[in-house]
Formats: C-alpha cells, structure tokens, sequence
C-alpha cells in the first residue's frame, strides 16, 4: 500500500477484498463483467461517516467531529474509448445511466421529487471536468456498490459524489491530493441543489483508521482525534427516509443562519453583504465563542421574523433579497426562525470544543453522552430537523441510561449512541430491537446487522488496482 501524505492511498485488489470482504468484492466484478464485456482496471471505496458531534455547522464554517464507517461506495472502473460515461448498479432498482462526456447535465430535483441516483454521480463526474484544462479524454465504464442505506444520515449521497470525483480524477490524470479533492466533491455536490458546508466530503477523504476527525475550515484542515478506549458508538437507523436535495427543509437552516449572520453583522456596522457565515463574523468581531452567543442573544430577540423584517432592517429591495439572498428552492418562505438557528449553532460549537476536549484528555463517557444529550435537545427544538421516530430512539436510550442523538441532517436517518463497553453496547442493541424495530411494519430482522450497529473509525477513500 502507497501513501504519500496528502495523497489518496493505491492498493491491490487483495487488499480491497481484505476489507471489503471476497463476496462484495466478487459481486461487484461479476456484474462489471457481465455489463461491460471486460475486467475492470481499478476499483475505488469510500466510505460513509456518522458524526459524533457538530450538526448543521459547518456550512456555517465551525469545526466538526466526524469519523468514517464500514459501509461504503465501492465502483469497479475502466476507462473508454467511446467519450460517454456509463453508469450502472448491482442494486437493479437503480437504472443505469449513458450520457456522452462532452454534455454533462445534473437534473435538480423539483417539487419534492427526489433526484435520480446517477445524478450524484454526475456531480462528481462534472467537478472534475470543469478543473480539467483541455477537457475530459475519456469516458467511463462504472459499476456502483453501495452499501451505505440511503437517506439515513450516513453520507450515502456525499460518499457517491466523492466516489465519482475520485475516479474521475484518477481516469484524466488530474490529482490524487485529498484536500483537493475533498474542496471539489462538496462544491459540486452543490449542482443537485444542495448548500452543503463540506463536512461529509471532508471526512470521506481525510479519515484515518481508530481515529475520529477534528475538521476546520479555511484552510481545510483535519487534525486526527484519539477517541477514549472504552468508547463504543452503536448506530441505529430509525428506517425513516430523509433526502436533502428533494425537500427545501435542509436549506431553509442554510439561509436563517445566512440571514442571521447579515443582521448580526449590519448590526455591527460591518460590510454584511460580505458576510454569510458566522464563523467568518466572529473571526472579524474578535470575540470568543461565548462572547459570540452573548450578542447573537442581544441582537436576534424575536421568535419569528417576516420577509418584510429582514427587508427593512437589511435596507433591500424585494428583488435582492429574494434572487440575492435566497436559494431557488427557499423562494416561497415568508418566515425565518432567525434566533433559534443561530443559538443553535453557537452553542453546538461550544460543545464541539468541549467533546474534544474531553475526549483527548480523559476517559469521561459521561461528560461525553451529556454533550450528546444537549446536542439532540437543541436539534429537536432550536433547529427543528429531528423526527418522531430519532425522538423515540433517543428517549428509549435515555431509559435505558445511555446518551444519543441525531446524526447527520436529520428529519430521519439515524441516531448515534455513545456507550462504556462492548457488553453494554450489546444489551444496548437488544433493547433497540425489542422496544423499537420489532414494532416496524417494515423491519427485516435479517437485516437487522445493517439497521442497528456498532462502528468504530474506519479510514477514508482508497484507489485499488486491478492487477489481474
């Protein structure tokens, strides 16, 4: 196995099905070859993430805490002389896709339909063309495994982008640079729709086995975290299907805390067209996290703000605001929850430093499940992205003595528990599926391995050749 620094790491077939395991791996050859007529000459995984703690702050350029998991998005590639990219997935309720390399178009999802899977794919496929400076030189025969579960909070859309632009990238010779890749896969990911801030592109490339990620913003930067021995984080997945790009939902959080952070900075006397994120707000301030909560708290009093508020307090017409300051698909909004998105992410940043803090520096399981508690809380009634059935998971581990909270952007998907031992983390499990999943219409209890889990640091994306 080659790894340079900053360099996506290349290794042997024998090595992928060493962590991938023989039967995945085979799976995917077997369906490339049958496709395609041909062996694949490499084969690229990259995995899903759940984070530990840090929720809906970054695109507001605050630190996170993520780390990598098993499951992943594995391709077997090959590249072709006929400059169209085809696309197709072992999974056969996903059709396949053939479209010439020269016209690449991503269909954004409208009036809540959910976008075709390949287009995420295209994202990748389409940030990479766009750096190439002559053009794309070839196109792409691509079979996709996946065995993240959609729309659960795990990255499942982010680890595809990713997985396109890595291979993309390897294809046109263009760069194997993680950091780099990791800048291009989250701004692309943007032509679905999505107003993402980068952690989950961040984390799929920059991840290191048995350590979580501390991931910064400006430069990108990812600082390895040592978690605590006895720490075991269980997922459980409340089978409740969340898709960012479909609903307004996710964006509507992006634009109140934009908006917030224009009325803290025009209230400031500061150049607020110029100012969108709150990080970059308190950085101009000069004032600590804590220091930063107290004038958000001063400034942001009301509950609920109107379109015509924010108008006359930022002194534009309708027209900028709605072409300027909105997303296409938060247009229609005529009310902003400006206050309660902006302690939120204030105070989630404050427990980010604090869950780091104490993960680096003692074995405290207790002081980091409180942490997690407070972060649920906030994401339930500051936020407003969880759902009845996170809640339910939540409160049945509460009863159960152990902390957990919704991972990823919420509105379904999954919780994360933290628990003090692998027995514990068993009897955890047990009791998720006794009180929880057996009650579910839809539950499959031989899939159960899949629904709830634990998980522990995985590395992130890799480049295997096929030296067959």
């Amino acid at each position: 196995m080659t790894d340079t620094s900053n360099d996506i790491s290349v290794g042997s077939l024998t090595e992928l099905q060493n962590i991938n395991n023989v039967q995945r791996t085979n799976k995917l050859c077997d369906a490339f070859q049958k496709t395609f007529n041909c062996e694949p000459k490499f084969f690229v995984n990259v995995p899903g993430r759940v984070n530990l703690i840090g929720e809906h702050i970054d695109y507001c350029g605050y630190p996170v805490l993520p780390m990598a998991i098993e499951q992943s998005i594995l391709l077997a590639v090959a590249p072709s002389e006929d400059r169209y990219l085809h696309i197709t997935n072992t999974n056969e309720r996903y059709k396949p896709l053939k479209c010439p390399i020269d016209n690449i178009i991503v269909q954004v999802p409208e009036n809540g339909t959910p976008p075709e899977w390949y287009n995420y794919f295209l994202c990748g496929v389409k940030g990479i063309y766009d750096e190439l400076p002559n053009g794309p030189q070839w196109g792409m025969l691509v079979t996709v495994s996946g065995n993240i579960p959609p729309a659960a909070g795990l990255s499942s859309s982010s680890a595809l982008v990713s997985a396109a632009t890595l291979c993309t990238s390897f294809v046109n010779k263009f760069s194997l640079n993680k950091t780099t890749l990791a800048d291009i896969s989250a701004k692309c990911e943007r032509y679905i729709g999505t107003q993402g801030g980068g952690m989950d592109q961040a984390i799929a490339f920059l991840a290191i086995e048995g350590c979580a990620q501390y991931i910064e913003w400006e430069p990108l930067t990812a600082t390895s975290t040592a978690l605590p021995s006895n720490a075991f984080f269980v997922i459980a997945n409340s089978l409740t299907k969340a898709n960012k790009a479909a609903t307004s939902d996710f964006n509507q959080r992006v634009i109140e805390c934009r908006l917030a952070c224009r009325i803290l900075a025009k209230s400031a006397n500061l150049p607020w067209r110029e100012l969108e994120r709150f990080s970059t707000l308190q950085k101009r301030l000069q004032c600590s996290l804590t220091d930063f909560e107290r004038f958000a708290d001063r400034i942001l009093t009301r509950d609920l703000y109107s379109r015509d508020d924010i108008i006359n307090f930022l002194e534009v017409d309708e027209n900028e605001f709605e072409n300027q300051l909105l997303t296409p698909n938060t247009k229609h909004l005529e009310k902003f929850k400006l206050r309660q998105r902006a302690m939120h992410v204030i105070q989630e940043s404050i427990r980010v430093t604090r869950f780091r803090e104490v993960a680096t520096k003692s074995n405290n399981i207790e002081e980091l499940g409180k942490l997690m508690r407070e972060s649920h809380l906030s994401l339930n009634e500051l936020y407003e992205c969880s759902h009845e059935n996170l809640n339910r998971l939540v409160d049945i581990s509460d009863r159960f003595n152990i902390s957990a909270r919704l991972t990823g952007a919420g509105w379904g998907g999954c919780i994360v528990a933290i628990c003090d031992s692998l027995e514990t983390s068993s009897k955890y499990i047990a009791e998720l599926k006794e009180k929880y999943f057996k009650n579910l219409p839809d539950y499959d209890e031989n899939e159960a391995d899949n629904i709830v889990f634990v998980t522990n640091p995985q590395r992130g994306a890799t480049i295997y050749l096929n030296a067959q």
